[in-house]
């Protein structure tokens, strides 16, 4: 009785030990997965040898629980990462017996899709220094496999790799046919890292036959998927591909940005420090895994030595196992209701998740269409407070009216600069502005800046002093209104927060080519500067370093908010020095394209001022509001120019289409139908008359969208008369 107490007992630790021993091993394998997933992670963002780290790390846990399959994956997993990085220049040596060591396992425990793959490594390491005809065997040997288990995922990545085969032979037609064929290519690890190699290696054999046009399109197709899940290595090379199509197709402008551009991912992913990494990973592993090789064949040498003795304890075992499997099954099914269960959780997690983030979204954007709402609503009766006061200015009023209309206009000035800049951040927001680029004179745009606060330079006593580099051309490419928004932002700033003292504006050559030049922008106050603490949020909206500054100083806030975000749209950044009590200097540098000599002579030769008043223009006023008509009918009886009025899109048809005028002014928002609908009809039947939007401009209003329905300009209300004067002219001439 007592013997048969003590082999129940011995019998049920058993049990227990095989019960927690599966259960540890299916913790294993989980870390095993999970560091699979990390080493493509690492493989994709070009972390190498993080990636090597983590290989060692899958060896030694597969090791830890005989884990074959595995470690085997490992092995090839390895040799992908240098012939994925590396095709043309990896050495085959390196990783040929990784491959065939892998293979052995994979034969061994018959994992038939695993050696399928190990066949197509094979093949593309064969390109190297062996034959066509082996390489093509090992790929032929791959596609038995995969067709023998119709898997289609499987048979569109073997067209992938023949590519890659074919790319490295020069055979770029075929090269093509294969990387076409083979999407959509799909993967657990990495389905959008493979389509953008796809792309990419597309754009190299079409650019290897000179076919520019579809090497660019598909190496555009690279970057963005690359840009979109950062991709450095796909992002460097496809970058490189768009700069040679723009080389080969004679457009070296945009050849020398993507070169630029090029050169700087290039040296933020191939620095030393990252590549003494590499090389002692790469080292570290070759050794790690020549060590485990070693004593993987001693562990089989004893294993074979025992396998006698373990023969023994199979018939003891026997029944003992049946039991186990039994509880396995049992255990297993349990684990399975619990993950069914968790899935079903993450569903509902994920689907709050997202309508939450709909939710957000429709908020910020019901948000900005209310700002949007809000500013464009408050231009128009500040149209009507700006006009009349720029036309009682004119009619000689006495010198105290003269006071007051000047602080009323400074107020409506005051006012308009308030809504622009929260139209100005809202359009940052909804990522509505572009870069426009025209000839431009530096120097007038400073000076320019500087006369319009020449009344805030009085007011505290303060000097400006404009110091431009002799070096700098008469005119330059570049974005004249955001560049004017930057200094007037900056330099309202100095003297705002400057009393009795100097504000300096420097403009410094930095960089030049034949067809760029780079300059170097500083503005600097001996004002009451910026504490170190306040420099940390000094960009952020609505940030004024405290509520007493707001107080004293006055301000949106939003000034520097604006220059930032403007700066980053040009392709900069700004700098701010500053000491409490010693003033600020701000600092940034823009990048212009120079224009040709030949062209600035030609515009100098048919550059001619149009003076309004020496001909009796006759135009169309289409305007609903009524006091708006009576202020621009003014402005523009200034430069005796006669006008009829419409009072809707409909009555500007039926005037346009009865009477010839020498140009249109079109309101855009009114009642029934809009300015652009009114253009469309009239531009149906008279296709000269110039037709200028004049509009007060909302989030959803783009300059090169009211050029496209047919406008020539378009001039925002409230406006400058001078400048309104000015935009007519160059028009009319």
């Amino acid at each position: 009785m007592v013997f048969k107490v003590k082999h129940i007992l011995y019998i049920l630790f058993a049990l227990s030990s095989v019960l927690s021993q599966a259960q540890s091993n299916e913790t294993v394998k989980d870390s095993i997965e999970r560091s699979f997933v990390d080493v493509y992670e690492y493989k994709k963002k070009a972390k190498k040898h993080l990636a090597y780290e983590k290989l060692t790390t899958i060896i030694d846990l597969s090791d830890s629980i005989n884990d074959k399959k595995s470690r085997a994956k490992a092995y090839m997993l390895r040799a992908e990462l240098e012939i994925e990085e590396n095709y043309k220049d990896f050495n085959p040596k390196d990783i040929k017996d990784i491959l065939l060591r892998a293979a052995e396992i994979q034969e061994e425990i018959k994992d038939s899709l695993g050696l399928g793959y190990n066949y197509i490594l094979q093949a593309l390491t064969a390109t190297r220094n062996t034959s066509y005809s082996i390489a093509d065997g090992h790929f032929n040997k791959a596609e038995v496999i995969f067709s023998k288990f119709q898997s289609k995922d499987d048979i569109n990545k073997l067209k992938y790799y023949r590519g890659l085969f074919f790319l490295s032979q020069g055979i770029n037609g075929r090269a093509i046919e294969r990387f076409e064929n083979s999407l959509p290519i799909n993967d657990i690890y990495q389905p959008n890292y493979l389509r953008a190699k796809v792309h990419l290696n597309l754009a190299k054999a079409y650019k290897n036959i000179k076919e520019y046009k579809d090497a660019k399109l598909n190496a555009e197709a690279a970057l963005r998927i690359a840009t979109s899940y950062n991709f450095p290595i796909i992002k460097l090379q496809s970058t490189l591909i768009i700069s040679d199509t723009y080389h080969g197709m004679g457009d070296m402008e945009n050849a020398y940005i993507f070169q630029s551009k090029y050169l700087k991912i290039n040296d933020s992913i191939y620095n030393n420090a990252r590549l003494q990494q590499e090389v002692t990973a790469d080292a570290y592993f070759d050794n790690e895994f020549k060590t485990r090789y070693i004593e993987e064949l001693k562990r089989e040498n004893t294993e074979e030595s025992q396998k006698g003795k373990r023969n023994k304890l199979t018939s003891i075992l026997s029944s003992a196992l049946l039991i186990i499997i039994s509880l396995l099954t049992i255990s297993l099914y349990r684990n399975n209701q619990i993950k069914v269960k968790t899935n079903n959780l993450l569903l509902k997690k994920n689907s709050e998740l997202q309508l939450a983030k709909d939710n957000a979204e429709k908020a910020m954007k019901a948000k900005a269409q209310f700002l949007s709402t809000v500013t464009h609503e408050l231009r128009t009766p500040l149209y009507a407070v700006t006009g009349l006061t720029h036309l009682l200015l004119e009619e000689n009023p006495s010198e105290s009216q003269k006071e007051h209309l000047k602080s009323l206009k400074f107020s409506g000035d005051y006012l308009l600069t308030f809504i622009n800049d929260i139209l100005q951040v809202n359009k940052i927001e909804a990522r509505k502005l572009a870069v426009e680029k025209a000839p431009l004179q530096l120097k007038k745009v400073l000076n320019d800046v500087m006369n319009s606060l020449t009344q805030t330079s009085k007011e505290n006593n303060n000097k400006i002093i404009l110091n431009i580099d002799k070096g700098i051309p008469e005119k330059l490419i570049g974005d004249y209104l955001k560049m004017s928004q930057v200094f007037i932002n900056l330099i309202s700033n100095a003297l705002k927060f400057t009393k009795d003292g100097l504000v300096e504006i420097i403009a410094s050559i930095k960089e030049e080519s034949d067809t760029q030049q780079t300059i170097q922008f500083e503005i600097k106050d001996n004002g009451i500067g910026i504490s170190d603490e306040m420099q940390e949020n000094i960009f952020d909206s609505f940030s004024q370093g405290s509520v007493q500054i707001n107080r004293k100083y006055g301000g949106t806030g939003l000034g520097l908010t604006i220059v930032k975000s403007l700066l980053e749209l040009l392709e900069s950044d700004i700098q701010l020095e500053s000491k409490l009590g010693q003033g600020s200097t701000f600092r940034f540098t823009l990048t212009f394209d120079k224009i040709p000599v030949e062209t600035i002579e030609a515009e100098a030769i048919n550059e001619e001022k149009t003076d309004l008043k020496s001909r009796k223009f006759k135009v169309l006023l289409v305007e609903d509001n009524k006091i708006n008509q009576v202020i621009t009918k003014k402005i523009i009886a200034k430069q005796n120019m006669t006008c009829d009025i419409a009072d809707d899109g409909y009555q500007a048809i039926d005037y346009a289409r009865s009477n010839r005028y020498d140009f249109i002014l079109m309101d855009i928002h009114m009642p029934g139908i809009s300015g652009i609908e009114a253009t469309k009809e009239i531009r149906k039947f008279d296709v000269s008359t110039p037709i200028i939007a004049l509009t007060a401009i909302s989030l959803d209003d783009n300059k090169d969208d009211f050029l496209k329905d047919g406008f020539n300009e378009v001039i925002s209300k409230p406006f400058d008369p001078e400048i309104f004067y000015q935009k007519i002219s160059h028009i009319l001439s």
